[in-house]
């Protein structure tokens, strides 16, 4: 539970395949049960946190304190949608309450993505067991996504990309699966890449969608951030496209951004700094 607590989204991986040779534990294969199971065991642990808080703000709110009064009021929004076995996540507040939301640190309220590990044959169009498990969610802040976790295993074991791409048009599809999980986790986490190149190495950096040129560049190190000047900047799809750093130049695509440029998915950067 410590770690998942630590965690900023959770991915829950739940069998949704027929496969007598694997036993299940309880007998039969049933994602909406298993999804409950655990649902039900993150929720207590969130009951017991939020009562401890409620606990600790019942002491605040006896000297006073005006701002306790408005969390205790979410917490017992949040301790009623508990006991009727609900995750927090989905629960329609503000944004003031989702501040106080968030320094509750439950569990439930993390996103989740659902990965359904389907067989083979069903790793395209789903099967009932993901339709059942789409229809339990509906309700939830929730993505779900289906992946052929045995397809991954035989994808990771092959030596070269020529026979991986011989093996994915073998089996009608685009790319891996973990391509398109690796997606829909930067999406969950509210994600994107930018891209520096330099003589020695081309790197991707991390940031949080709406960060600024200057909070990009504090990614790299805190100095590129409090000493930015200007960034230049072009697109992926330019440079690829068009070839190289002159062609895009040539194109009349490549810009000079300041401090409040808004850093795009995909962007190649240069920073000017000075500390």
């Amino acid at each position: 539970m410590a770690n998942i607590r630590e965690t900023d989204a959770i991915i829950h991986v739940i069998r949704c395949f027929e496969d007598d040779n694997i036993i299940h534990v309880d007998g039969n294969v049933n994602p909406v049960r298993d999804k409950e199971v655990i649902d039900i065991e993150l929720q207590l642990k969130d009951l017991e946190s939020i009562e401890k808080k409620i606990a600790s703000l019942a002491r605040v709110i006896k000297s006073g304190d005006k701002d306790s009064l408005k969390e205790n009021d979410l917490a017992i929004r949040v301790k009623a949608r508990l006991e009727q076995g609900i995750s927090v996540r989905g629960m329609e507040m503000d944004e003031k309450e989702s501040a106080i939301l968030n320094s509750f640190h439950l569990i439930t309220s993390k996103p989740v993505l659902y990965l359904c590990n389907v067989s083979e044959a069903h790793v395209k169009t789903g099967n009932a067991h993901v339709d059942a498990l789409k229809a339990s969610v509906a309700a939830e802040n929730a993505e779900v996504m289906i992946i052929g976790a045995k397809i991954e295993e035989d994808i990771n074991e092959l030596e070269s990309y020529e026979e991986r791409q011989m093996f994915l048009e073998e089996l009608d599809l685009d790319e891996p699966g973990v391509n398109r999980l690796i997606r829909q986790a930067y999406t969950l986490l509210n994600l994107q890449t930018y891209f520096t190149a330099g003589v020695k190495e081309v790197r991707a950096w991390t940031i949080n969608k709406g960060m600024t040129a200057p909070q990009a560049a504090g990614v790299i190190h805190t100095d590129f951030e409090k000493g930015f000047i200007r960034a230049e900047v072009m697109k992926y799809e330019d440079f690829t496209t068009l070839g190289s750093e002159a062609a895009v130049k040539e194109a009349g695509k490549f810009k000079v951004e300041g401090k409040e440029y808004v850093v795009a998915d995909g962007d190649v950067m240069h920073f000017r700094f000075n500390v």
